[in-house]
Parts: C-alpha cells; sequence; structure tokens
C-alpha cells in the first residue's frame, strides 16, 4: 500500500510529534464539545465525592484525539496515566502486572481495546467491577484461586471498532463517548495552534486551505501542516502564505476535498474503464492493483462519507458529485 499523507492511522512521525502538539487540559482541546462538557461534569463530580471517575470509552475514527482525551483526564483528575493497547497484552498475566502496579486514582488507557483476546477480557471484568483480580496458581489438581485487591483506577479504552467490542465488556464502561469528525473552522484553529508551537506563521487563508483538505481530521492537518512548512523553510520564508499553501498542497497532489492520487487512481478507474460502474471490488482491486480489503478498509470509508461512492448489491458506482469535481459529463445510462 503506498504511503499517504491524507492517512487518518499515525506513523512513527506523527506519533514522536503528537507528543509535543497534545493539548494538556480540556481548556485547551478544540473540538468535541459536547464530549468535553461531558467530561468536565463527570470530573468534577468525581473529584467532589473523592472517588475515581467511572470508565471510559472513546470511540470514533482514527486520528480524531482519543488518546490525547484520555491524557487530559489523568492531567485533570490530577493522577498518572499508564499507557498500553489491545495488541500488547499478550497474556493474561500482562494485564495482571498492569493492574498490580497502579496507585489508587490512576488512569489506565487502553488503545485498540477491541482487539483484546477474550481470555485477557476475562480478567479485566472483575477488576473493572470489583477493583480486585482473580489468579489460578498451580495446574490440574494443585490449582487454587487467589484474589488479589486493586486500588481504585479509572479504565479508559479506545476503539475505532466499537461494533468488535464483546457486550459484557462494553457495559462495564459508565460513559461512553463517541467522537466527531472536525469541521473547517475547529481544523483551522488546530493548525494555528500547531504553527504556533512549530514557531512557523501562516496566514489565516493558508490555514483554511489546509483544514479544507484535512478530511476533518487533525492527524491529517497537523501532517499538511508540516510537509508545507517544510516547503515554506526550503524558500526561506517564515510566513505560509495563502499561496505558498495551496502550490504546496497541490505539488503534494491533495486536493480541495482532501483527495490525493490514490483516490483519483480509484474514481477514474471506474469512470474511464466502467463508465462508472457498478463494477465489484474484485475487478476494482485488479484494475488499480490495490488489495480488495485495503480498498474497502482504508480508500473507501471518505469516499462514502463525502458521497463520491456508492455501495450496490450490484458493485460499486461513483456519482455525479465525481464527474463534477473532476469536471466531467456524466454518462447518460440506458
Amino acid at each position: 500500500m503506498d504511503e499517504r499523507l491524507v492517512s487518518s492511522e499515525a506513523d512513527s512521525h506523527d506519533s514522536y510529534l503528537e507528543q509535543s502538539l497534545r493539548p494538556q487540559t480540556l481548556s485547551q482541546y478544540i473540538g468535541q464539545d459536547k464530549v468535553k462538557d461531558n467530561l468536565k461534569v463527570f470530573i468534577e463530580a468525581a473529584k467532589l465525592r473523592g472517588e475515581t471517575l467511572d470508565h471510559v470509552l472513546l470511540y470514533g475514527p482514527p486520528g480524531l484525539g482519543k488518546t490525547t482525551l484520555a491524557t487530559i483526564v489523568a492531567n485533570e483528575m490530577g493522577v498518572n496515566i499508564r499507557t498500553t493497547s489491545g495488541p500488547a497484552i499478550e497474556r493474561p498475566g500482562d494485564l495482571a502486572a498492569i493492574l498490580t502496579a497502579l496507585e489508587p486514582g490512576d488512569v489506565l488507557f487502553i488503545d485498540e481495546i477491541h482487539r483484546l483476546q477474550r481470555s485477557i477480557e476475562e480478567v479485566l471484568y472483575p477488576a473493572m467491577e470489583d477493583f480486585c483480580l482473580d489468579i489460578v496458581i498451580g495446574k490440574g489438581s494443585t490449582a487454587r484461586s487467589v484474589r488479589l485487591d486493586l486500588p481504585p483506577f479509572t479504565l479508559i479504552g479506545a476503539t475505532t471498532r466499537l461494533g468488535l467490542l464483546t457486550a459484557p465488556l462494553r457495559d462495564r464502561f459508565g460513559v461512553l463517548s463517541r467522537l466527531e469528525y472536525y469541521d473547517e473552522t475547529q481544523l483551522s484553529l488546530i493548525i494555528q495552534r500547531t504553527a504556533e508551537i512549530l514557531e512557523i506563521g501562516i496566514e489565516d487563508q493558508g490555514a483554511v486551505e489546509m483544514a479544507r483538505r484535512s478530511r476533518g481530521t487533525p492527524r491529517i492537518a497537523n501532517r499538511l501542516l508540516r510537509r508545507v512548512r517544510d516547503f515554506a523553510q526550503v524558500i526561506g520564508v517564515d510566513t505560509i502564505s495563502t499561496g505558498l499553501a495551496i502550490d504546496a498542497l497541490e505539488k503534494l497532489q491533495v486536493d480541495k476535498l482532501g483527495l490525493d492520487h490514490i483516490d483519483h487512481k480509484l474514481l477514474l478507474g471506474i469512470i474511464e474503464k466502467f463508465r462508472g460502474g457498478p463494477v465489484g471490488i474484485d475487478t476494482i482491486s485488479a484494475t488499480i492493483g490495490e488489495e480488495s480489503h485495503t480498498i474497502e478498509d482504508v480508500y473507501e470509508p471518505y469516499l462514502l462519507q463525502i458521497g463520491f461512492l456508492q455501495r450496490t448489491p450490484r458493485g460499486r458506482i461513483v456519482t455525479e458529485r465525481v464527474y463534477q469535481h473532476f469536471n466531467m459529463e456524466a454518462p447518460k445510462h440506458g
């Protein structure tokens, strides 16, 4: 799969830079107002009662700030955060070691929690409900169960695939919050804040041009800003003008809707070879040289979201909006 500027998945460079860009408090966090307002109430109530915050499940597409929110919750509660991920916890013993190392009130953040193994989930249930850990010592006839008390803690789980979470695990979260895509204004503010941290100037309209191409995702917005900053520094200017932003983004092959060369190849392939569809996913896969599951999981979601593509029982169809975007005339069927 080609590397994409407009991918919402984090790469190694994103993970490193996001540490320095993350807001530390709810007041600094831009967007997700409903989620933010509710969390503010729950955190304040827990602090007034002198209790730990209820377990929190954050779900939504990648790149919207779930990890950042988890860190902010820990900061607002005045406690430490321990971070891990579903795939990293391979055995029940791994989870037991993490849980027993927590201090009272700490936050345990599990990213990609939908990827936890079922045997590990079974260990997690009593830990979430009763703050205790049931461990089996020995084997066969000599095996016995030992219950360890855990300090009260808050589990924050993050997932991009809520439907893959088992019902028993999902039901043990007291707070469920969905993160939504950001609008252009919010993304512009995020880009301006990031530019200030990176110590480079940016015109308001230049920030808007990047926000427009960011697919509603802060991670993509910050990535585009970093790449446009490279252009600015190489030509020796300390402020990103609107013209520079547009020119750089065109060279990066990111158009006004955030579509890149792969999106263009997919859409134009359906138009030019199949008169706009319908066409099966396997045929598209063979035509553009990408695996079918990559097309379904990575390329199609945004195109479906903006109404450029339709999935039908007979196959994929491009909509009239695609022809308008490419300044092409839609074919007359029948």
